[in-house]
């Protein structure tokens, strides 16, 4: 019996605010929105183009979203991961790298970093 990971869902506070955070940034595109879902809740669907898992981000007016540090976090992976931190730059964003100094890390070390929505989710960057 074939089986196939579809989606992660995370609750947001703002859902505009998220999906245009998630579309600028991390480069997904909606793919459906539902404005009352059978429990009340907003839903929008994003996908990366090639990417077959979605991001289903949930938001309820009556939830209060509260994201522990360091609980959760997703993944999206680059092709170049310089020009595409520098992009981030260009959007003041604020990307985490242990030490901060990613341009420097990025010469001999992994290439890795990680930016947070606005929820507190974090976003772990990587290239391919």
């Amino acid at each position: 019996m074939p089986v196939a990971f579809d989606h992660t869902r995370i609750r947001v506070s703002n859902l505009e605010k998220s999906i245009d955070w998630y579309c600028q940034t991390c480069g997904f595109e909606v793919l459906r929105r539902t404005d009352k879902s059978p429990s009340g809740n907003q839903l929008a669907h994003l996908q990366i183009p090639g990417s077959p898992h979605k991001l289903e981000l949930t938001h309820s007016p009556d939830y209060e979203v509260n994201v522990p540090e360091d609980l959760v976090h997703t993944c999206i992976r680059v092709d170049d991961i310089i020009e595409y931190c520098e992009m981030l730059e260009s959007l003041n964003l604020e990307i985490d790298l242990w030490p901060s100094k990613w341009r420097e890390k990025f010469v001999d070390g992994k290439k890795m970093a990680f930016i947070t929505d606005p929820d507190g989710y974090e976003v772990e960057i990587l290239e391919h």
